[in-house]
């Protein structure tokens, strides 16, 4: 979902809606870290960062390719 249509569902919320809504998300994500081994969140961190970062070597070579192509 873009940012607009969230800005835009918003908007239309009471702020109370919206209030509970963000109380709701921090507690399920203290819950979550309850229940989850000690180190995991920071080792899916670790992950997440790993694979944009090979995406981003993917892009890059991408571009490298189109630039040889082109020239």
């Amino acid at each position: 979902m873009s940012d607009e249509k969230r800005k835009s569902m918003r908007d239309k919320l009471p702020p109370e809606a919206v209030e509970h809504m963000k109380a709701a998300h921090q507690e399920m994500r203290k819950s979550m870290e309850t229940i989850l081994p000690p180190g995991f969140l920071e080792h899916r961190r670790a992950a997440r960062k790993e694979m944009l970062l090979a995406f981003r070597s993917l892009i890059d070579a991408a571009i490298k390719k189109t630039e040889e192509k082109s020239a």
